[in-house]
């Protein structure tokens, strides 16, 4: 119970919006503090929208992380768009993000209209400032500042940390009264066979770079602990849409397999805090992405949102 003098506990749900590649993730993993997004310099990276929960003694901050805004090209891609414009409607506060190196797009003005109407605050979040000269962000603000009315705008260097801050304060003063949904020490609403999933597809889109634009997904077929070894066992299956994709993936002798696995190993053992033993399959699902059944299958809950 707090006392007269406290101040009262709050809490409430952030999205975070925008075109692809403008540093949604990057902002969330640098906000929680460890690696809960996947990252890469790839459009779209995000394909379901990732909570990730921030507690501090004053307040619960639940970060919604959303797919980036873009024309779809498939199924995947409609309940993609979906997910990101229907956060808009379930949340305390907009981060509208931007890329400072990449200026007013179509993207923008897309999603400027879908926020037409809002009565929810809505923050400009002008990211990767440290890629621009100071001189050239005031035409930025004002060109946005003409298309919309924004609670705050406020620059940003998710990589850097530059202002994450002062953003944090700015969202703290916006969040209402609340309860702690999550308990304080929980960074995300996500279960970890989720997470370990997405660091398996990262490094498989990092390792593949244009070959395999983003046809791959990745199934989590068994993890368990085991405790005789003291380490988690892992079996995944990474899924592709051709046969020559598969190749790809697999490489020479299976050297890029290996490289996958080696590498999302890392990341997951920094996840879980133990020895994992990671195996690694590869299975081709023909244009999966243009079959719900599939898309279902691959953890696409679309009743979810």
């Amino acid at each position: 119970m707090n006392n007269a003098n406290e101040q009262p506990f709050k809490s409430g749900f952030i999205s975070i919006i925008g075109r692809p590649n403008v540093g949604k993730s990057t902002f969330l993993n640098r906000v929680i503090g460890q690696k809960i997004a996947i990252m890469s310099d790839k459009p779209q990276t995000t394909r379901n929208k990732v909570q990730g929960v921030l507690t501090t003694n004053e307040a619960q901050m639940i970060f919604i992380d959303t797919p980036g805004i873009h024309k779809p090209k498939h199924k995947l891609g409609d309940f993609m768009m979906k997910i990101a414009i229907n956060t808009l409607k379930e949340v305390d506060l907009v981060l509208f993000m931007i890329n400072a190196t990449e200026g007013f797009g179509r993207g923008d003005e897309f999603i400027i209209e879908k926020m037409q109407g809002l009565s929810t605050p809505v923050y400009l979040v002008i990211n990767k400032i440290d890629q621009i000269q100071p001189d050239e962000l005031f035409p930025l603000i004002e060109q946005y500042k003409e298309k919309y009315n924004f609670t705050e705008v406020i620059p940003i260097s998710a990589l850097e940390g530059n202002n994450v801050d002062r953003l944090l304060e700015q969202i703290l003063v916006q969040l209402p009264k609340g309860p702690q949904y999550y308990p304080a020490d929980q960074i995300t609403d996500h279960p970890e066979r989720f997470i370990v999933s997405e660091l398996i597809r990262e490094k498989a889109l990092h390792l593949t770079r244009e070959e395999i634009p983003h046809s791959i997904a990745v199934l989590i077929d068994k993890m368990e602990q085991k405790t005789d070894k003291d380490m988690v066992h892992v079996m995944a299956t990474i899924i592709v849409e051709r046969n020559s994709q598969k190749g790809i993936v697999i490489g020479k002798q299976g050297k890029m397999l290996k490289e996958i696995g080696q590498r999302a190993r890392l990341d997951i053992e920094n996840l879980l805090g133990t020895k994992v033993y990671l195996e690694l399959w590869v299975k081709v699902q023909k244009d999966w992405r243009n079959k719900a059944s599939h898309i279902r299958d691959f953890g696409f809950k679309e009743d979810e949102y």
